[in-house]
């Protein structure tokens, strides 16, 4: 059972709403170490340059989608084991059969809840303490 605090997590998404909603409810299951971007290029720079255990991303955005980013996870040896969930709208069902043939560990429809996301989190590493 992994300890919820020791769970180094990306956020990415182009929206900082979004990216605040997601950052409030790691915090309240206990994920506290969080970084955030705002591209999936920003987020491969920053993954490559300081790894984490977890991705939590978008589809849709500039420069470089979801998609485009779990492929480029995907592809580097050093960060190719990354756990990666997915936010995704109801009507993305085509998106994300993709991400599952490139390997998402997991999906996330927003709206979600606290205890959704947490969900998530357990069915990829386990119960959280």
């Amino acid at each position: 059972m992994p300890a919820a605090s020791a769970i180094k997590t990306l956020i990415v998404d182009d929206q900082q709403t979004m990216r605040s909603l997601v950052r409030t409810s790691l915090h309240a299951i206990g994920v506290n170490n969080t970084r955030e971007v705002a591209d999936g290029e920003d987020a491969l720079r920053a993954l490559l340059a300081q790894p984490a255990q977890l991705v939590i991303t978008d589809f849709n955005m500039p420069k470089l989608d979801g998609l485009g980013l779990l492929r480029a996870i995907r592809a580097h040896g050093p960060i190719s084991k990354t756990a990666v969930i997915m936010l995704t709208g109801r009507a993305d069902r085509d998106l994300v059969q993709r991400a599952v043939q490139f390997g998402v560990n997991n999906y996330l429809v927003k709206p979600f809840t606290t205890q959704t996301l947490k969900e998530k989190i357990e069915a990829v590493f386990g119960p959280l303490t």
